[in-house]
C-alpha cells in the first residue's frame, strides 16, 4: 500500500500523520513552498529587522480535541504553544461607550459555571440575560441540534434575543467561528460549534491562543514527524493530474503526474482547498458533480492588521473584542508571545474595508484603537495581511461533499468535507483523520 496525499494544509498533514503512525507508506505533495495552508507564519521586514507573524491571528477552542491530540502526537506541548484562557469575552463599543463582559464561573461545576456566567454577565439587562440563559437551556435540552436550518440572526430573533445581545454576544461569536455574516450564517453549524464548546467538559469552552508562530506549532513539527516515520514529503511540487489505472478491467490504483514525473499509488487523498478541486478532476469525470457543488461556494476574507507600538504599550487583556467598528478583535502579542508592543487586529467577513488601500486600512484601524484605548500612541509601523478567500461562506444548507468518492480508494479531505463544522483547523484535522481511517480499516 502506498498513499498519495495531495495538498499540505492541515487536512493533508493530519491524514499523513495518522497513516504514518500506522506504518503505511505515504507521499505528500504540496504545490507551494510552505506547509500548513492558511495556518502558517510569515516573515516581515522593518528597519533591517525580521518579525515572524502569522498570516492570520488564529484561536483554537478547548473542544478542538483532535487537533490537540495530533499536536501531542508530534511532540508539541500545549503549555509552551498556547495560552489557555477560560471563556472570557470583553467587548467594547467606544462609539457608544458601552462594554460587555462574560466569563465562566469556573469555581462552579459544569454546566452551572456557564449558566451562571451568562446570568452574571455585564452589559445586558436582567431580561436580556434571562433570555440568553433560557436559550442555552433550550439548546442543551435539544443537544444543540436543529431539524431545519435557518439564518442565524433569524433563529436568534425567533428565540427572543435582543439586538443588543446579538451585537455584543452572538454576532462576535458567529464571526469568530464561521467567518460568515450573521444574516446568512448557518444556525445548524453554529450550534454544532457551541455544542462542542458548551455541552461537554468544563475546559472545552477555553480559548487557546498561540504563543508561538503557527508554523512552529503546526506544520513544522508535523512534517518533522512524517520525515521521522519514513514518509516522503515534497513542497513546490504541483500535481497536474490524477488518472485511475485499470488493467483487464481491474482497478490498479492511480497515476499521479507532476511536471517532470509520474508516480503510481494504491490510494489517493485529495486535500486541496475546495476551489482547487476542479484543477485535478479532468481525468476523474465521476467527480464532476462534486466540483459543480464546490464551484458554487462563496468565500469570505480575513484581514489581519499588525501595528507595532513602543515596547512599553500593552492592552488591559491579551484579547479584546470591538463593536460598531471596522476592527473586530485585537490581540496583544506582547502578552501572548513576547512581541512587545505588537498588536494584531482581525477583521472578518466582507465589508467596506476591502475598498481601502492597505495603508488607509491600517490608518483607520490605528484610529479605532486609539478611540478604544486612548493611551495608544502613533504606531511605528504596520503590516496588513489579506486572505481574500480565507474561508468558504458557511451559509444555510450549503452542500458539502463527504470523504468518500465514486472512485474506490480515492478520498477527499479538507474543512469543506466536514459538514458539522465551518472552515476551521479542527474541521480540517477531523476530515484528514477520517480519510486516513477509511484507508486503515
Amino acid at each position: 500500500m502506498h498513499v498519495a496525499i495531495i495538498g499540505g494544509g492541515m487536512a493533508g498533514l493530519s491524514a499523513a500523520a495518522t497513516l504514518a503512525e500506522q506504518g503505511i507508506q505515504t507521499t505528500l505533495f504540496e504545490s507551494g513552498p510552505h506547509f500548513g495552508g492558511r495556518a502558517r507564519s510569515v516573515a516581515i521586514e522593518f528597519n533591517s529587522q525580521t518579525f515572524q507573524v502569522d498570516n492570520g491571528q488564529h484561536i483554537l477552542l478547548g473542544a478542538y480535541h483532535e487537533t490537540l491530540k495530533l499536536l501531542e502526537k508530534v511532540g508539541v506541548q500545549e503549555k509552551q504553544a498556547f495560552l489557555r484562557l477560560p471563556l472570557a469575552l470583553n467587548m467594547i463599543s467606544p462609539r457608544h461607550k458601552k462594554t460587555f463582559k462574560l466569563a465562566n464561573l469556573n469555581f462552579l461545576p459544569h454546566p452551572l459555571n456557564q449558566l451562571f456566567g451568562f446570568l452574571c454577565c455585564k452589559g445586558l439587562s436582567y431580561k436580556e440575560r434571562i433570555s440568553v440563559v433560557m436559550l442555552i437551556v433550550k439548546l442543551k435540552k435539544n443537544n444543540y441540534r436543529l431539524t431545519i436550518d435557518t439564518p442565524l440572526k433569524d433563529y436568534l430573533l425567533d428565540n427572543h434575543q435582543s439586538n443588543q445581545t446579538i451585537k455584543f454576544l452572538w454576532e462576535p461569536l458567529c464571526l469568530a467561528a464561521l467567518n460568515t455574516p450573521i444574516e446568512s450564517a448557518s444556525s445548524k453549524v453554529f450550534l454544532n460549534v457551541l455544542r462542542d464548546a458548551f455541552n461537554k467538559g468544563k475546559n472545552d469552552s477555553d480559548f487557546l491562543i498561540p504563543k508561538l508562530d503557527l508554523s512552529q506549532i503546526l506544520s513544522t513539527p508535523i512534517v518533522r514527524y512524517l520525515q521521522a516515520n519514513q514518509s516522503t514529503v515534497f513542497n513546490n511540487k504541483l500535481v497536474r493530474s490524477i488518472k485511475p489505472i485499470e488493467h483487464d478491467f481491474i482497478k490498479k490504483g492511480f497515476e499521479v503526474a507532476t511536471r517532470l514525473e509520474t508516480h503510481h499509488f494504491s490510494h489517493v487523498i485529495i486535500s486541496t482547498a475546495a476551489r482547487k478541486l476542479k484543477d485535478l478532476t479532468d481525468d476523474l469525470p465521476d467527480l464532476y458533480s462534486v466540483t459543480a457543488q464546490t464551484e458554487t461556494y462563496d468565500y469570505q476574507p480575513i484581514y489581519t492588521v499588525y501595528l507595532q507600538y513602543p515596547n512599553h504599550i500593552t492592552l488591559p487583556q491579551p484579547m479584546l473584542g470591538l463593536v460598531d467598528l471596522t476592527s473586530q478583535w485585537v490581540f496583544d502579542r506582547g502578552q501572548l508571545c513576547g512581541q512587545q508592543g505588537l498588536m494584531a487586529v482581525v477583521i472578518s467577513s466582507k465589508g467596506n474595508h476591502q475598498k481601502l488601500t492597505q495603508d488607509m486600512l491600517a490608518l483607520k484601524v490605528a484610529q479605532e484603537l486609539h478611540q478604544a484605548f486612548p493611551h495608544l500612541t502613533k504606531p511605528l509601523w504596520h503590516k496588513v495581511i489579506a486572505e481574500k478567500r480565507a474561508t468558504f461562506s458557511c451559509t444555510v444548507n450549503l452542500p458539502r461533499p463527504n470523504n468518500v468518492t465514486p472512485y474506490p480508494n480515492l478520498f477527499l479531505a479538507g474543512d469543506y468535507t466536514y459538514a458539522d463544522y465551518p472552515a476551521t483547523i479542527e474541521g480540517a484535522v477531523r476530515s484528514g483523520i477520517a480519510c486516513a481511517n477509511l484507508i486503515v480499516k
